[in-house]
């Protein structure tokens, strides 16, 4: 496995990952006017939006396909974290996470970082997040897709080691 930081040229890869993804995992559970909707507030002219905002993308790549990516907002929202489903178990999930994690923590990317991440988890992705110490905060809720607003801090000696 290879994790790099993707440009623009890897929007249709990205979006076409999501979608199959949104699909197997998150879409069962909203109307397909929603699904709909979703989908293409998520496809390929919504992600060239978010990477001229300055959305941090990395990407995942398994014998030079992509497995999975994660998108980072302002360097504390995981926006997007998509693992297409043949290359579940594998690890993926964590090590984008830990790299987009760390990424944000840079401190050559300006002021020091707070040290806290927020996340809207779907139902399938719940554990995964609570695996990595996110807890909820709030119920869940009910858009376009339903969603668990999340909240991880590290520690103070993780955020700036002495």
């Amino acid at each position: 496995m290879h994790i790099r930081a993707l440009t623009p040229e890897d929007i249709p890869a990205c979006a076409a990952l999501l979608r199959r993804a949104a699909q197997d995992f998150i879409l069962h559970e909203s109307t397909p006017e929603d699904g709909a909707a979703f989908l293409a507030g998520q496809g390929e002219e919504a992600m060239r939006g978010f990477f001229g905002k300055g959305f941090a993308y990395h990407g995942a790549e398994v014998d030079g396909v992509l497995a999975g990516f994660i998108a980072v907002r302002e360097r504390s929202h995981v926006y997007s974290l998509y693992v297409d489903r043949q290359f579940h178990r594998r690890g993926i999930a964590r090590r984008l996470w830990e790299t987009a994690r760390d990424a944000a923590l840079d401190k050559t990317l300006g002021p020091g970082h707070p040290g806290a991440f927020t996340v809207n988890a779907s139902n399938h992705a719940l554990p995964f997040y609570a695996a990595l110490g996110f807890v909820p905060t709030a119920p869940t809720r009910d858009g376009i897709v339903r969603y668990n607003p999340m909240r991880l801090v590290l520690t103070p000696s993780f955020v700036d080691p002495a």
